[in-house]
């Protein structure tokens, strides 16, 4: 029994969900998202919001099914009309991020600058040459990105240098002691 599945979505004013057999299509000011159910799941439009109902009360996989498709669908929407966004910092002396038309150039510490091209649907902006926003409607492709970006120099735990999320605390390690 899925508690989240239960709950309707609201629907702010200037979105539009379609619903054609077993997909969903929600439109907004920030784009469009999309998103075929499985059977057994049905969805159905009452005035300002949506229900999410399964077929068979009874069955495991239904009932995980009804809570996560309930939370795509609001992510749907949110994304539509307000958008999803993650920061990211980069310490470490000369690490530092250009902009460069839509994609981002790095300086890493390597011996060549490293690009990143940005994904379909997603925009990056370098805000400082320490700190970028990954931007887009889809929570799924900004998260993907922003954790790819990551991935190209993860903070280490001796000096912690690297690129992390705004949010994120590296566990320092102590280094050598030194000759006794």
């Amino acid at each position: 029994m899925s508690r989240i599945g239960k709950k309707p979505i609201e629907l702010p004013g200037q979105v539009t969900v379609d619903i054609n057999g077993q997909v969903v299509s929600v439109k907004g000011p920030l784009g469009s998202e999309q998103l075929e159910l499985k059977p057994g799941i049905t969805i159905k439009k009452e005035g300002s919001s949506i229900i999410i109902e399964k077929a068979a009360e009874k069955d495991k996989q239904l009932s995980a099914l009804h809570g996560l498709y309930r939370a795509l669908i609001a992510n749907m929407v949110e994304g539509v009309s307000k958008g999803f966004e993650r920061e990211l910092e980069i310490t470490g002396v000369g690490y530092r991020a250009q902009q460069q038309g839509k994609d981002i150039q790095f300086h890493l510490g390597f011996s060549h600058p490293v690009f990143y091209k940005a994904p379909q649907g997603v925009t990056l902006e370098v805000v400082d040459q320490t700190k970028l926003k990954v931007k887009g409607s889809s929570k799924e492709k900004v998260g993907q990105a922003a954790s790819e970006i990551r991935f190209l120099k993860p903070p280490e735990p001796y000096k912690g240098k690297g690129i992390r999320f705004k949010s994120e605390k590296v566990r320092r390690k102590a280094g050598k002691t030194g000759k006794k």
